[in-house]
């Protein structure tokens, strides 16, 4: 008997039935565990190793920065495309290729002949980890039952800290043992074991017809569409042309004059075609939401002058403090432990004060310890010098991250969490791109900074009250345009993890018996229709959210603990 679209549009999909106890349950996240794991990684255990590339390679400034910014420029610029082909093609499949792809271009990073191809290395990196970070997360939302999904995702969150927080300490020691390119080389063992284990045990999934649920590119009820190709294009040569001239700027020259402009155009035209588009990549109608708005300019703050911190202080530490790289990797240790240890009670208590008074501290204290870095020169103490910088520093991203995910959730529809997750995370990784291209500029750093620990110090001072102004710029933003609206119970996540370069992402979870919530894509096609906003968002009374959205209490947050009896929505 054939049914009409309408009839199929409205039938449910079947409860994911995948348990935490099965064997095939600990199967599939052991694989999603193991493929983030890889990308935090590639994140994490290059900064120790720059001086050491550097050096061999003989390598000017502008060399270490392409080794950082060619994979966080790959990786911001197609992750939102990546999410989208998962969605649409399989996630496990396009997992697989994912976790295959950052396989291999780890291999040639650790074989490169010399500093070019390194970075083209680097580039292939980042594409394999756009691939593959969307559907490490996605598996487990289409794969869990969801009484057992906060928990998954809980374990996913909590592991991805801790490689976070070894990576570093990791990276230092395969530099001073067997050789910085071991960096690149380790990230082939866990991919060698999620591979074969992600093909015989992870249950494959698509969006389907209709999709409930949406991770990094996910929109609620929207029928599967088409992948919105010019729109990653631009997006990834605005930013590779705006980066390229910030690096190049210091030569002076037509070339980085003509990168900035074409950078420029590029944006512009991004911008035209996302707003003009029936697909777009980053639907403008989200942006409706003020507070959405307002996170997302406090993200590429904080983001910005966390990520310039966390590039220059991996190289003050070894090229003026004369740390090995095993010393300056588990130097940084403090911060991320710091997070993993307190970041869920820091939720918690933004839960009960709302988001502008940690979102305003929180900034506040990060840039407190960036200014005392200064105090790290020739001959500094680890214990009087380095250690309480770090451990303020730490102390305000404790404060401030998770408020940050918990209020972008809010901002939006639940449904739309995923997108909202996605364009957040790309713009932290924008962020730390731009950072690490310009402040070297801004600093008056030169080409070559391992010929003089002097020069560098100074730069280094000069740039450490930079990223704490970065910082005071959030804290003021968060101050005079964030709402002070506590989050409800049910909008909790788990928070605690220990990802300091970038935010993870965020999974929106609905149980399949609920009703959808409206399309994105009518707003889209309607400029007059304000996006709709999460019951409890801060320009709506909680009282009128329910009766307003018609939301049954049925909704799982992704991202909690696992204990709470509502499940979490996840970072």
């Amino acid at each position: 008997m054939r049914h009409s679209a309408a009839a199929d549009e409205s039938a449910p999909d079947p409860v994911p039935s995948l348990r935490i106890a099965s064997a095939r349950g600990r199967w599939t996240l052991l694989a999603t565990v193991l493929g983030s794991s890889v990308v935090l990684l590639g994140s994490t255990v290059t900064n120790v190793a720059l001086p050491r590339i550097g050096l061999d390679f003989g390598a000017d400034l502008a060399v270490l920065q392409w080794t950082v910014n060619a994979y966080m420029l790959t990786l911001a610029g197609l992750i939102l495309l990546g999410g989208s082909l998962g969605d649409r093609l399989g996630r496990r499949r396009i997992f697989v290729v994912g976790v295959v792809w950052f396989a291999v271009a780890s291999l040639l990073c650790g074989l490169v002949p010399d500093a070019g191809t390194l970075i083209v290395a680097r580039a292939l990196q980042g594409i394999g980890g756009a691939l593959l970070t969307p559907g490490s997360l996605a598996i487990i939302e289409a794969s869990f039952h969801p009484d057992d999904r906060p928990r998954a995702i809980g374990l996913w969150s909590g592991f991805g800290g801790v490689a976070a927080a070894l990576g570093p300490f990791l990276g230092g020691w395969l530099v001073d043992g067997p050789g910085w390119r071991w960096t690149f080389l380790l990230s082939i063992v866990p991919a060698l074991v999620c591979v074969p284990v992600a093909l015989r045990h992870v249950p494959e999934s698509t969006g389907g017809p209709r999709e409930e649920t949406g991770v990094a590119t996910g929109v609620a009820g929207r029928e599967r569409r088409a992948f919105d190709v010019p729109g990653a294009v631009l997006g990834a040569l605005a930013l590779a042309l705006t980066t390229y001239a910030l690096t190049a700027a210091r030569d002076g020259g037509f070339v980085a004059v003509a990168a900035a402009v074409g950078g420029v155009v590029c944006g512009a035209v991004f911008l035209h075609l996302e707003r003009r588009s029936a697909d777009p990549m980053m639907p403008p109608a989200i942006f409706s939401s003020r507070q959405f708005t307002t996170i997302n300019l406090i993200t590429l703050c904080v983001y910005a002058g966390t990520g310039g911190f966390f590039f220059l202080t991996a190289l003050q530490l070894q090229i003026v403090v004369r740390y090995s790289a095993l010393a300056a990797g588990a130097a940084m240790l403090p911060t991320t432990v710091l997070m993993l240890l307190f970041s869920s009670g820091s939720g918690a208590l933004a839960q009960r004060l709302g988001p502008r008074i940690p979102l305003t501290l929180g900034p506040l204290v990060c840039g407190a310890g960036m200014v005392m870095m200064r105090r790290v020169g020739p001959g500094a103490s680890y214990a009087a010098d380095v250690l309480p910088a770090l451990v303020v520093m730490g102390t305000g991203m404790v404060v401030l991250v998770a408020p940050l995910t918990m209020t972008l959730l809010a901002s939006v529809d639940a449904s739309n969490a995923g997108l909202a997750s996605g364009i957040n995370n790309a713009a932290a990784r924008a962020a730390g791109l731009v950072a690490v291209a310009a402040l070297p500029l801004l600093v008056g750093m030169g080409p070559d900074p391992y010929r003089s620990g002097a020069a560098f110090d100074t730069s280094f001072r000069r740039a450490m009250p930079l990223c704490a102004g970065l910082l005071a710029v959030g804290a003021a933003l968060a101050f005079a345009l964030l709402r002070q609206t506590t989050v409800a119970p049910h909008q909790r996540q788990h928070t605690a993890h220990g990802w300091l370069l970038e935010p993870p992402l965020v999974v929106s979870v609905l149980r399949r018996e609920v009703r959808p919530a409206p399309r994105l894509r009518r707003h889209l096609h309607e400029p007059s229709a304000p996006l709709r906003r999460h019951p409890f968002s801060p320009t709506r009374r909680p009282e009128q959210g329910n009766e307003d959205h018609g939301r049954p209490s049925g909704k799982v947050n992704a991202m909690d603990s696992g204990t709470a009896p509502a499940g979490p929505e996840s970072r």
